[in-house]
């Protein structure tokens, strides 16, 4: 397949909206990762554009729906607001509607954290400075904030 739109291997824009339907068919993409994907596999900017905008109007293509379905992912999934952002970040999705998002969600992120910590870690509490460390940066990686992980782990004052 050709990169250029002319010539006789010039791809037909009902192939773009094909595979475009076929990947969203699969599971919600935000535009971002979408057009991502259409590139990848060398169609027109210009045709992806068009294809991206016929997809939207349509309803197959929505950066608030696909949004929605992956925080509620995340969330089973045990992540915190953190990295749900960052996620959706560099995917395409604008801060606004995320923050909106999130707070539409309605999650106790404090709880969320002690349930991700009890999972991995159990019920009893860091014993020691060194075990704090390990499940505060266990929990930070999973994007929870250094608040939400003091309030969780207490304030670190174990015996060393």
């Amino acid at each position: 397949m050709r990169a250029d739109e002319s010539g006789p291997e010039a791809p037909d824009p009902a192939e773009i909206e094909d595979k475009a339907v076929r990947l969203l068919a699969r599971r919600e993409h935000s535009r971002k990762e979408l057009q991502r994907k259409l590139r990848q596999r060398q169609y027109p900017e210009s045709l992806i554009a068009d294809t991206l905008e016929l997809l939207e109007q349509r309803g197959y293509l929505d950066n608030q729906r696909f949004a929605e379905a992956f925080i509620r992912e995340r969330i089973g999934k045990g992540h915190g607001p953190l990295r749900i952002t960052a996620d959706l970040r560099e995917r395409g999705i604008k801060d606004g509607m995320i923050r909106a998002l999130l707070d539409a969600a309605e999650v106790d992120w404090q709880q969320q954290a002690a349930v991700v910590r009890e999972r991995r870690f159990g019920t009893a509490p860091p014993a020691n400075r060194t075990e704090w460390g390990r499940q505060g940066r266990f929990l930070a990686g999973r994007g929870f904030s250094a608040e939400q992980v003091r309030r969780v782990l207490g304030d670190g004052r174990g015996d060393d």
